[in-house]
């Protein structure tokens, strides 16, 4: 029962002190990368940027790694939230499929935050490594289960099992196998490498728009993006039969 009460005790002054300072920081350091991109990150300005020293902002962020994994964080469910946003507006028998309003939601908060976006599949950043098993991984996997959810809504798991692929190698099959279950692992290996194949298409297209490979297409590249997502869905769904055997 005590320890109830001291779950449900509200944060102390010194806690949402340290709180606000540390979202100022974090909205300090976003505004830094829209400005000059993530390479350019740097404690040492942002710290500049608030009128603060290096040495009184290493009370929050130890140092620039801790920074960018909650930078990476943040911007992941950000782009998650986004998403999911868009598919919340689905309506049910809508002539769109979700999964192509998910996919909508993720390019339009890709082409709005380029920087941010660069930050998350962009050139990493010189001697950054990611936490194996971090908080920037939980939140991409936050953002895959809902395109994973809308692709394979609908189908158990037996029909994802027997999805028409190429053939799969012994050693490919045993480490799909094998993947955490908060994560692809909960799909069977044909449907993961569906999946992983929709997303570098997906992904794909995104990135040549938001760094202008695309910029030729004119006012056309929504268009042409729907269409692409379409036509992606409906060969997914091709390849899982609709009974299982």
């Amino acid at each position: 029962m005590l320890a109830d009460r001291e779950a449900a005790a509200p944060p102390t002054l010194r806690q949402r002190r340290r709180a606000a300072a540390t979202q100022e920081i974090l909205d300090a350091a976003e505004l830094h990368i829209t400005a000059h991109g993530p390479p350019a990150l740097s404690l040492r300005a942002v710290a500049r940027s608030l009128g603060m020293t290096v040495q009184a902002l290493y009370h929050y962020f130890p140092n620039r790694d801790a920074l960018v994994t909650a930078l990476i964080t943040k911007a992941y469910g950000d782009l998650a939230d986004a998403v999911q946003a868009a598919v919340d507006t689905a309506a049910d028998g809508a002539d769109v499929p979700r999964l192509v309003v998910a996919a909508e939601g993720y390019r339009r908060w890709a082409i709005a935050r380029p920087e941010h976006f660069q930050l998350l599949y962009g050139t990493p950043l010189r001697e950054y490594e990611a936490p194996a098993d971090g908080p920037t991984t939980r939140a991409m996997r936050r953002m895959s289960a809902i395109f994973e959810r809308e692709m394979f809504a609908g189908f158990t798991t037996a029909q994802l099992a027997e999805a028409d692929t190429p053939a799969l190698s012994p050693a490919l099959r045993a480490h799909l196998e094998q993947l955490p279950p908060d994560g692809l692992g909960e799909l069977p290996p044909a449907a993961t490498t569906l999946l992983l194949s929709a997303w570098g298409h997906l992904h794909g297209l995104v990135v040549l728009e938001v760094f202008g490979h695309t910029s030729f297409t004119g006012d056309h590249q929504a268009e042409i993006f729907r269409a692409a997502m379409r036509n992606l869905l409906e060969d997914v769904h091709r390849r899982i039969p609709a009974h299982a055997p």
